[in-house]
Protein backbone atom coordinates (compact mmCIF):
# COMPACT_ATOMS: atom_id res chain seq x y z
CA UNK A 1 0.00 0.00 0.00
CA UNK A 2 2.76 2.03 0.15
CA UNK A 3 2.03 3.44 -3.55
CA UNK A 4 -1.09 3.55 -3.61
CA UNK A 5 -2.01 7.11 -4.91
CA UNK A 6 0.56 6.30 -8.03
CA UNK A 7 -1.36 2.74 -8.78
CA UNK A 8 -4.53 4.88 -8.74
CA UNK A 9 -3.60 7.60 -10.85
CA UNK A 10 -1.78 5.42 -13.37
CA UNK A 11 -5.08 3.48 -13.26
CA UNK A 12 -6.77 6.53 -14.07
CA UNK A 13 -4.59 7.85 -16.57
CA UNK A 14 -4.23 4.12 -18.16
CA UNK A 15 -8.19 3.84 -18.40
CA UNK A 16 -8.52 7.80 -19.43
CA UNK A 17 -5.26 7.47 -22.03
CA UNK A 18 -4.93 11.64 -20.47
CA UNK A 19 -3.00 12.93 -17.48
CA UNK A 20 -4.94 13.18 -14.13
CA UNK A 21 -5.73 16.75 -13.35
CA UNK A 22 -4.77 16.71 -9.75
CA UNK A 23 -2.39 15.09 -7.84
CA UNK A 24 -3.67 12.69 -5.81
CA UNK A 25 -2.66 12.20 -1.62
CA UNK A 26 -3.99 8.81 -0.50
CA UNK A 27 -4.88 8.03 3.46
CA UNK A 28 -1.89 6.30 3.13
CA UNK A 29 0.53 9.03 2.71
CA UNK A 30 1.70 8.48 -0.76
CA UNK A 31 1.31 11.32 -3.10
CA UNK A 32 0.84 10.96 -7.29
CA UNK A 33 0.37 12.92 -10.69
CA UNK A 34 1.19 16.00 -12.38
CA UNK A 35 4.26 17.99 -10.56
CA UNK A 36 2.67 21.56 -9.88
CA UNK A 37 -1.04 20.28 -9.98
CA UNK A 38 -3.02 21.06 -7.15
CA UNK A 39 -3.59 18.44 -4.49
CA UNK A 40 -6.56 16.17 -3.64
CA UNK A 41 -6.96 14.22 -0.75
CA UNK A 42 -8.38 10.55 -0.71
CA UNK A 43 -8.95 10.65 3.39
CA UNK A 44 -10.44 7.07 3.21
CA UNK A 45 -11.80 4.16 1.31
CA UNK A 46 -15.16 5.80 1.10
CA UNK A 47 -13.96 8.27 -1.42
CA UNK A 48 -13.35 6.12 -4.56
CA UNK A 49 -16.06 4.49 -3.54
CA UNK A 50 -18.37 7.40 -4.20
CA UNK A 51 -16.82 8.27 -7.24
CA UNK A 52 -16.59 4.81 -8.50
CA UNK A 53 -20.69 4.16 -7.66
CA UNK A 54 -21.57 8.29 -8.98
CA UNK A 55 -18.49 9.05 -11.39
CA UNK A 56 -18.35 12.38 -12.07
CA UNK A 57 -19.50 15.92 -10.43
CA UNK A 58 -22.06 14.23 -8.19
CA UNK A 59 -20.04 11.82 -6.65
CA UNK A 60 -17.12 14.43 -6.18
CA UNK A 61 -19.45 16.39 -4.35
CA UNK A 62 -20.77 13.65 -1.98
CA UNK A 63 -16.90 13.18 -1.10
CA UNK A 64 -16.05 16.50 -0.46
CA UNK A 65 -19.71 17.67 1.55
CA UNK A 66 -19.03 14.03 3.77
CA UNK A 67 -15.30 14.84 4.45
CA UNK A 68 -13.69 11.68 2.56
CA UNK A 69 -12.19 13.89 0.05
CA UNK A 70 -10.82 17.42 0.49
CA UNK A 71 -8.07 20.24 -0.19
CA UNK A 72 -4.75 19.74 0.86
CA UNK A 73 -3.58 21.87 3.34
CA UNK A 74 -2.26 24.74 2.12
CA UNK A 75 -3.59 24.33 -1.42
CA UNK A 76 -6.53 26.31 -2.85
CA UNK A 77 -9.86 25.52 -3.59
CA UNK A 78 -10.45 27.49 -6.50
CA UNK A 79 -7.64 26.31 -8.32
CA UNK A 80 -8.88 22.63 -7.62
CA UNK A 81 -11.97 23.55 -9.30
CA UNK A 82 -10.47 24.92 -11.94
CA UNK A 83 -8.48 21.94 -12.61
CA UNK A 84 -11.48 19.69 -12.37
CA UNK A 85 -13.49 22.28 -14.68
CA UNK A 86 -11.15 22.13 -17.19
CA UNK A 87 -10.66 18.64 -17.21
CA UNK A 88 -14.25 17.89 -17.90
CA UNK A 89 -14.35 20.14 -20.61
CA UNK A 90 -12.26 18.39 -22.56
CA UNK A 91 -13.41 16.90 -25.81
CA UNK A 92 -12.09 13.29 -24.84
CA UNK A 93 -14.00 13.86 -21.53
CA UNK A 94 -16.84 14.92 -22.78
CA UNK A 95 -17.20 12.17 -25.43
CA UNK A 96 -16.25 9.38 -22.60
CA UNK A 97 -18.80 6.67 -22.71
CA UNK A 98 -17.41 3.77 -20.71
CA UNK A 99 -18.77 0.51 -20.69
CA UNK A 100 -17.99 -3.29 -19.86
CA UNK A 101 -15.92 -3.57 -22.98
CA UNK A 102 -13.49 -1.02 -21.48
CA UNK A 103 -13.36 -2.87 -18.14
CA UNK A 104 -12.03 -5.56 -19.64
CA UNK A 105 -9.66 -3.56 -21.75
CA UNK A 106 -5.72 -3.69 -20.71
CA UNK A 107 -6.40 -0.13 -18.92
CA UNK A 108 -10.11 -1.30 -17.51
CA UNK A 109 -8.03 -4.36 -15.97
CA UNK A 110 -5.01 -2.58 -14.13
CA UNK A 111 -7.83 -0.14 -12.90
CA UNK A 112 -10.12 -2.51 -11.92
CA UNK A 113 -7.37 -4.37 -10.06
CA UNK A 114 -5.95 -1.26 -7.90
CA UNK A 115 -9.29 -0.54 -7.09
CA UNK A 116 -9.63 -4.27 -5.66
CA UNK A 117 -6.21 -3.52 -3.83
CA UNK A 118 -7.26 -0.40 -2.19
CA UNK A 119 -10.33 -1.87 -0.96
CA UNK A 120 -12.41 0.55 -2.71
CA UNK A 121 -14.92 -2.15 -4.57
CA UNK A 122 -17.50 -2.06 -2.03
CA UNK A 123 -21.54 -1.23 -1.60
CA UNK A 124 -22.79 2.44 -2.37
CA UNK A 125 -22.18 4.42 0.72
CA UNK A 126 -24.93 6.42 1.67
CA UNK A 127 -25.28 10.13 0.12
CA UNK A 128 -24.46 12.78 2.98
CA UNK A 129 -27.51 14.17 4.98
CA UNK A 130 -27.21 17.69 3.02
CA UNK A 131 -28.45 16.22 -0.06
CA UNK A 132 -32.43 16.93 -0.97
CA UNK A 133 -34.96 14.00 -1.09
CA UNK A 134 -36.52 13.17 -4.10
CA UNK A 135 -39.34 16.14 -5.16
CA UNK A 136 -42.56 14.88 -4.48
CA UNK A 137 -45.54 15.93 -6.85
CA UNK A 138 -45.42 17.92 -10.09
CA UNK A 139 -42.08 19.86 -10.87
CA UNK A 140 -42.90 23.07 -10.34
CA UNK A 141 -46.24 23.12 -8.20
CA UNK A 142 -46.53 25.42 -5.59
CA UNK A 143 -46.15 22.66 -2.53
CA UNK A 144 -42.97 21.12 -4.79
CA UNK A 145 -41.69 24.90 -5.18
CA UNK A 146 -41.87 25.34 -1.20
CA UNK A 147 -40.03 22.62 -0.57
CA UNK A 148 -37.20 23.61 -2.58
CA UNK A 149 -37.18 27.04 -1.38
CA UNK A 150 -36.98 25.65 2.27
CA UNK A 151 -34.62 23.50 1.71
CA UNK A 152 -32.27 26.05 0.83
CA UNK A 153 -33.27 29.30 2.79
CA UNK A 154 -34.58 28.15 5.23
CA UNK A 155 -31.43 26.88 6.84
CA UNK A 156 -30.96 29.62 9.26
CA UNK A 157 -30.86 33.72 9.28
CA UNK A 158 -27.73 33.68 11.49
CA UNK A 159 -26.16 31.35 9.03
CA UNK A 160 -26.84 33.94 6.12
CA UNK A 161 -25.70 36.90 8.03
CA UNK A 162 -21.82 35.57 8.83
CA UNK A 163 -22.00 34.78 4.59
CA UNK A 164 -23.77 38.01 3.27
CA UNK A 165 -22.77 40.38 5.71
CA UNK A 166 -24.97 43.36 6.80
CA UNK A 167 -26.38 43.41 3.77
CA UNK A 168 -28.15 41.10 3.56
CA UNK A 169 -28.67 40.79 -0.16
CA UNK A 170 -28.03 37.33 -1.89
CA UNK A 171 -27.87 38.54 -5.21
CA UNK A 172 -24.90 39.99 -7.65
CA UNK A 173 -23.53 43.39 -6.42
CA UNK A 174 -22.92 45.72 -8.51
CA UNK A 175 -18.74 47.09 -8.19
CA UNK A 176 -19.12 50.57 -9.48
CA UNK A 177 -15.68 52.61 -8.78
CA UNK A 178 -16.82 53.88 -5.34
CA UNK A 179 -17.70 50.32 -4.15
CA UNK A 180 -15.09 49.64 -2.15
CA UNK A 181 -16.83 46.69 -0.34
CA UNK A 182 -19.20 44.22 -0.30
CA UNK A 183 -22.01 46.12 1.72
CA UNK A 184 -21.24 49.43 -0.44
CA UNK A 185 -21.51 47.34 -3.81
CA UNK A 186 -24.64 45.90 -2.48
CA UNK A 187 -25.61 49.21 -1.63
CA UNK A 188 -24.87 50.23 -5.34
CA UNK A 189 -27.24 47.45 -6.70
CA UNK A 190 -30.16 48.15 -4.92
CA UNK A 191 -30.04 51.72 -6.02
CA UNK A 192 -29.34 50.57 -9.62
CA UNK A 193 -32.18 48.43 -9.64
CA UNK A 194 -34.52 51.54 -8.20
CA UNK A 195 -32.91 53.65 -10.78
CA UNK A 196 -33.59 51.56 -13.65
CA UNK A 197 -37.37 51.09 -12.55
CA UNK A 198 -37.37 55.11 -12.22
CA UNK A 199 -39.22 55.08 -8.58
CA UNK A 200 -40.49 57.97 -6.83
CA UNK A 201 -42.48 59.09 -4.15
CA UNK A 202 -45.89 57.41 -4.26
CA UNK A 203 -45.52 54.83 -6.74
CA UNK A 204 -46.16 50.85 -5.84
CA UNK A 205 -43.47 48.46 -6.06
CA UNK A 206 -43.83 44.84 -6.16
CA UNK A 207 -41.07 42.85 -5.35
CA UNK A 208 -41.43 39.13 -6.12
CA UNK A 209 -39.08 36.82 -4.05
CA UNK A 210 -38.03 39.28 -1.64
CA UNK A 211 -35.39 37.54 0.65
CA UNK A 212 -34.55 39.57 3.73
CA UNK A 213 -36.70 42.71 2.56
CA UNK A 214 -33.23 44.79 1.60
CA UNK A 215 -35.04 45.71 -1.67
CA UNK A 216 -37.90 47.18 -0.47
CA UNK A 217 -36.69 48.90 2.69
CA UNK A 218 -34.04 50.83 0.27
CA UNK A 219 -36.78 51.59 -1.92
CA UNK A 220 -39.23 53.16 0.56
CA UNK A 221 -36.28 54.59 3.03
CA UNK A 222 -34.21 56.76 -0.14
CA UNK A 223 -37.49 56.65 -2.73
CA UNK A 224 -40.16 57.15 -1.07
CA UNK A 225 -42.84 53.90 -2.72
CA UNK A 226 -44.79 51.85 -0.48
CA UNK A 227 -43.70 48.62 -1.34
CA UNK A 228 -44.67 44.79 -1.06
CA UNK A 229 -42.35 42.14 -1.14
CA UNK A 230 -43.75 38.34 -1.22
CA UNK A 231 -41.30 35.09 -0.67
CA UNK A 232 -42.24 31.67 0.25
CA UNK A 233 -39.25 31.18 2.63
CA UNK A 234 -40.65 31.61 6.50
CA UNK A 235 -37.28 32.61 7.61
CA UNK A 236 -36.88 35.01 5.23
CA UNK A 237 -40.32 36.13 5.84
CA UNK A 238 -39.65 36.70 9.40
CA UNK A 239 -36.42 38.78 9.52
CA UNK A 240 -37.93 40.83 6.51
CA UNK A 241 -40.17 41.55 8.79
CA UNK A 242 -38.66 42.55 11.54
CA UNK A 243 -36.27 44.65 10.04
CA UNK A 244 -39.29 46.67 8.47
CA UNK A 245 -40.50 47.26 12.09
CA UNK A 246 -37.15 48.43 13.12
CA UNK A 247 -36.98 50.70 10.30
CA UNK A 248 -40.29 52.36 11.36
CA UNK A 249 -41.80 51.46 7.48
CA UNK A 250 -44.19 49.56 8.82
CA UNK A 251 -46.65 51.83 6.83
CA UNK A 252 -45.22 51.54 3.72
CA UNK A 253 -43.46 48.42 3.50
CA UNK A 254 -45.29 44.99 3.68
CA UNK A 255 -43.56 41.27 3.01
CA UNK A 256 -45.96 38.75 3.13
CA UNK A 257 -45.32 35.00 3.10
CA UNK A 258 -47.09 34.61 -0.70
CA UNK A 259 -46.51 33.07 -3.66
CA UNK A 260 -46.02 35.43 -6.39
CA UNK A 261 -48.93 33.40 -8.25
CA UNK A 262 -51.02 34.54 -5.57
CA UNK A 263 -50.49 37.93 -5.70
CA UNK A 264 -53.85 39.56 -6.54
CA UNK A 265 -53.66 42.94 -6.02
CA UNK A 266 -52.18 44.94 -8.46
CA UNK A 267 -51.85 47.29 -10.39
CA UNK A 268 -48.33 48.05 -9.50
CA UNK A 269 -46.03 51.03 -11.22
CA UNK A 270 -43.05 48.66 -10.60
CA UNK A 271 -41.76 44.98 -10.34
CA UNK A 272 -38.82 43.86 -9.04
CA UNK A 273 -38.07 40.32 -9.80
CA UNK A 274 -33.78 39.68 -8.31
CA UNK A 275 -32.57 35.86 -8.06
CA UNK A 276 -35.97 34.67 -7.73
CA UNK A 277 -36.54 33.89 -11.55
CA UNK A 278 -34.17 30.74 -11.48
CA UNK A 279 -36.62 28.72 -9.98
CA UNK A 280 -39.45 28.92 -11.68
CA UNK A 281 -38.69 26.48 -14.01
CA UNK A 282 -38.59 26.80 -18.28
CA UNK A 283 -41.86 25.93 -18.85
CA UNK A 284 -43.58 27.53 -16.75
CA UNK A 285 -41.94 30.62 -17.42
CA UNK A 286 -44.51 32.16 -19.92
CA UNK A 287 -47.22 31.89 -17.04
CA UNK A 288 -44.62 34.15 -14.61
CA UNK A 289 -44.08 36.82 -17.24
CA UNK A 290 -47.71 37.22 -18.11
CA UNK A 291 -48.66 37.22 -14.44
CA UNK A 292 -46.22 39.92 -13.78
CA UNK A 293 -47.13 41.97 -17.16
CA UNK A 294 -50.75 41.54 -15.88
CA UNK A 295 -49.90 43.48 -12.08
CA UNK A 296 -48.51 46.31 -14.29
CA UNK A 297 -49.77 49.47 -14.84
CA UNK A 298 -49.57 50.47 -18.31
CA UNK A 299 -46.50 52.32 -18.77
CA UNK A 300 -44.78 50.34 -15.84
CA UNK A 301 -41.44 48.73 -15.68
CA UNK A 302 -40.28 45.26 -14.53
CA UNK A 303 -36.82 44.29 -13.48
CA UNK A 304 -35.65 41.11 -14.03
CA UNK A 305 -32.29 40.21 -12.96
CA UNK A 306 -31.49 36.70 -13.47
CA UNK A 307 -28.65 34.04 -14.05
CA UNK A 308 -28.08 33.13 -17.68
CA UNK A 309 -26.71 29.78 -18.80
CA UNK A 310 -24.81 29.59 -21.94
CA UNK A 311 -26.49 27.83 -25.31
CA UNK A 312 -26.89 24.46 -25.25
CA UNK A 313 -24.22 22.96 -27.85
CA UNK A 314 -25.80 21.39 -30.44
CA UNK A 315 -26.76 17.57 -29.69
CA UNK A 316 -26.60 17.94 -26.39
CA UNK A 317 -29.69 18.73 -24.45
CA UNK A 318 -29.63 20.56 -20.90
CA UNK A 319 -29.09 19.10 -17.74
CA UNK A 320 -28.70 20.65 -14.43
CA UNK A 321 -25.36 20.19 -12.39
CA UNK A 322 -26.40 17.23 -10.60
CA UNK A 323 -24.95 18.69 -7.62
CA UNK A 324 -26.47 22.38 -8.03
CA UNK A 325 -30.00 20.22 -8.09
CA UNK A 326 -29.45 18.17 -5.04
CA UNK A 327 -27.62 20.17 -2.68
CA UNK A 328 -28.20 23.34 -3.82
CA UNK A 329 -30.95 24.59 -5.35
CA UNK A 330 -33.19 21.61 -5.75
CA UNK A 331 -35.20 22.27 -9.51
CA UNK A 332 -33.62 25.40 -10.81
CA UNK A 333 -33.54 26.00 -14.20
CA UNK A 334 -30.87 28.26 -16.15
CA UNK A 335 -32.19 29.44 -19.64
CA UNK A 336 -30.10 31.35 -21.99
CA UNK A 337 -30.75 35.21 -21.80
CA UNK A 338 -32.33 34.95 -25.71
CA UNK A 339 -35.11 32.47 -24.40
CA UNK A 340 -35.97 34.72 -20.97
CA UNK A 341 -36.19 38.11 -23.69
CA UNK A 342 -38.03 35.87 -26.27
CA UNK A 343 -40.43 35.03 -23.43
CA UNK A 344 -40.81 38.11 -21.97
CA UNK A 345 -41.49 39.91 -25.09
CA UNK A 346 -44.13 36.92 -25.76
CA UNK A 347 -45.57 37.75 -22.77
CA UNK A 348 -46.46 41.37 -23.97
CA UNK A 349 -43.13 43.53 -22.17
CA UNK A 350 -41.24 45.21 -24.47
CA UNK A 351 -37.87 44.84 -23.63
CA UNK A 352 -35.69 48.14 -23.47
CA UNK A 353 -32.41 47.33 -21.91
CA UNK A 354 -30.03 44.48 -20.76
CA UNK A 355 -26.97 44.86 -18.87
CA UNK A 356 -24.67 42.16 -18.53
CA UNK A 357 -23.14 41.79 -15.07
CA UNK A 358 -21.44 38.30 -15.11
CA UNK A 359 -17.65 39.45 -13.73
CA UNK A 360 -19.32 41.05 -10.69
CA UNK A 361 -20.91 38.50 -10.02
CA UNK A 362 -18.13 36.24 -9.60
CA UNK A 363 -16.34 39.57 -7.49
CA UNK A 364 -19.74 38.97 -4.79
CA UNK A 365 -19.46 35.12 -4.76
CA UNK A 366 -15.49 35.38 -3.70
CA UNK A 367 -16.13 38.15 -0.71
CA UNK A 368 -18.98 35.58 0.24
CA UNK A 369 -16.40 32.60 0.42
CA UNK A 370 -14.05 34.74 2.14
CA UNK A 371 -16.55 35.49 4.69
CA UNK A 372 -17.57 32.37 5.11
CA UNK A 373 -14.38 31.09 5.76
CA UNK A 374 -13.36 34.08 8.51
CA UNK A 375 -16.63 32.81 10.52
CA UNK A 376 -16.08 29.22 9.74
CA UNK A 377 -16.20 27.87 13.47
CA UNK A 378 -19.54 29.90 14.13
CA UNK A 379 -21.18 28.46 10.59
CA UNK A 380 -19.99 24.98 11.72
CA UNK A 381 -22.10 25.50 15.06
CA UNK A 382 -24.99 26.89 13.12
CA UNK A 383 -25.88 24.37 10.30
CA UNK A 384 -23.40 21.69 10.84
CA UNK A 385 -19.78 20.86 8.96
CA UNK A 386 -22.00 19.35 6.23
CA UNK A 387 -23.84 22.37 5.05
CA UNK A 388 -21.07 24.53 5.27
CA UNK A 389 -19.40 22.85 3.51
CA UNK A 390 -22.12 22.80 0.60
CA UNK A 391 -21.85 26.05 0.39
CA UNK A 392 -18.46 26.82 0.30
CA UNK A 393 -18.13 24.68 -2.48
CA UNK A 394 -21.10 25.63 -4.52
CA UNK A 395 -20.59 29.57 -3.75
CA UNK A 396 -16.52 28.75 -4.83
CA UNK A 397 -17.43 26.51 -8.09
CA UNK A 398 -19.94 29.16 -9.20
CA UNK A 399 -17.56 32.54 -8.76
CA UNK A 400 -15.31 30.09 -11.40
CA UNK A 401 -18.14 29.87 -13.42
CA UNK A 402 -18.88 33.60 -13.68
CA UNK A 403 -15.63 34.28 -14.24
CA UNK A 404 -14.53 31.91 -17.08
CA UNK A 405 -18.26 32.42 -18.81
CA UNK A 406 -19.71 29.53 -18.37
CA UNK A 407 -22.68 30.92 -17.00
CA UNK A 408 -23.70 34.63 -17.02
CA UNK A 409 -26.04 37.22 -14.96
CA UNK A 410 -27.86 39.80 -16.58
CA UNK A 411 -30.92 42.64 -15.42
CA UNK A 412 -33.50 42.67 -18.25
CA UNK A 413 -35.46 46.25 -17.93
CA UNK A 414 -38.65 45.45 -19.75
CA UNK A 415 -41.98 47.84 -19.94
CA UNK A 416 -45.48 47.49 -20.38
CA UNK A 417 -46.02 49.84 -22.66
CA UNK A 418 -49.56 51.91 -23.10
CA UNK A 419 -52.38 51.01 -25.38
CA UNK A 420 -50.97 54.13 -27.88
CA UNK A 421 -47.41 52.50 -27.73
CA UNK A 422 -45.71 54.75 -25.03
CA UNK A 423 -43.14 53.38 -23.11
CA UNK A 424 -43.01 56.12 -20.49
CA UNK A 425 -39.33 55.71 -20.32
CA UNK A 426 -36.65 58.53 -21.30
CA UNK A 427 -34.67 58.72 -24.16
CA UNK A 428 -31.33 58.15 -23.37
CA UNK A 429 -30.06 55.29 -20.37
CA UNK A 430 -28.12 58.41 -19.14
CA UNK A 431 -31.08 60.42 -18.12
CA UNK A 432 -33.34 57.29 -16.31
CA UNK A 433 -30.04 56.59 -14.53
CA UNK A 434 -29.15 60.23 -13.39
CA UNK A 435 -32.90 61.16 -12.63
CA UNK A 436 -33.26 58.74 -9.18
CA UNK A 437 -36.70 60.62 -7.96
CA UNK A 438 -35.60 60.16 -4.26
CA UNK A 439 -37.25 61.76 -1.35
CA UNK A 440 -36.62 64.68 -0.59
CA UNK A 441 -33.53 65.89 1.88
CA UNK A 442 -32.43 61.42 1.59
CA UNK A 443 -29.24 61.37 -0.07
CA UNK A 444 -29.30 58.38 -2.85
CA UNK A 445 -27.42 55.67 -2.35
CA UNK A 446 -24.05 56.11 -4.65
CA UNK A 447 -23.79 59.78 -3.84
CA UNK A 448 -20.73 60.88 -2.41
CA UNK A 449 -20.88 60.47 1.79
CA UNK A 450 -23.14 57.74 1.08
CA UNK A 451 -22.36 53.85 1.51
CA UNK A 452 -21.07 53.82 -1.78
CA UNK A 453 -17.80 55.51 -1.07
CA UNK A 454 -17.34 54.00 2.56
CA UNK A 455 -13.44 52.72 3.03
CA UNK A 456 -12.64 49.25 2.50
CA UNK A 457 -13.01 47.85 6.10
CA UNK A 458 -9.85 45.87 7.83
CA UNK A 459 -9.82 41.74 7.07
CA UNK A 460 -11.21 40.53 9.46
CA UNK A 461 -8.50 37.71 9.89
CA UNK A 462 -8.33 34.38 10.69
CA UNK A 463 -9.82 33.75 13.39
CA UNK A 464 -11.19 30.95 15.52
CA UNK A 465 -11.36 28.27 13.97
CA UNK A 466 -10.40 29.24 10.28
CA UNK A 467 -7.44 25.80 10.44
CA UNK A 468 -10.55 23.63 10.35
CA UNK A 469 -10.63 24.09 6.97
CA UNK A 470 -7.48 22.54 6.04
CA UNK A 471 -6.54 24.62 3.20
CA UNK A 472 -5.69 27.90 2.29
CA UNK A 473 -8.65 30.44 2.95
CA UNK A 474 -9.68 31.86 -0.62
CA UNK A 475 -8.24 35.17 -2.06
CA UNK A 476 -10.74 37.84 -2.46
Amino acid sequence: MAELAGRLVEALEGLLGIPAPVRVRAWDGSVAGPPGAPTLVLRNRRALRRLLWRPGELGLARAYVAGDLDVAPGGDLYEVLRAVAHFSERPEIRGLRLGPRDALGAGGRRAVGALLRAGAIGPRPVPPPEEAPAGRGRVHSRGRDRAAIHHHYDVGNEFYGLVLGPSMVYSCAYWGPAATSLEAAQEAKLELVCRKLGLRPGMRLLDVGSGWGSLVLHAARHHGVTAVGVSISEEQVALARRRVEEAGLADRVEIRLQDYREVPDGPFDAISSVGMAEHVGEVPYLAYAEHLYGLLVPGGRLLNHQIARRPDRPGEPYRPSPFIDRYVFPDGELSPVGSTVSRLEEAGFEVRDLESLREHYGLTLREWVANLEAHWTEAVRLVGRGRARVWRLYMAACALAFEENRIGVNQILAVRATDDGKARLPATRQEWLVSPGTVPGAAPAGAPGTASDLPVPEDPGGGPGVSDLGDRRSVR
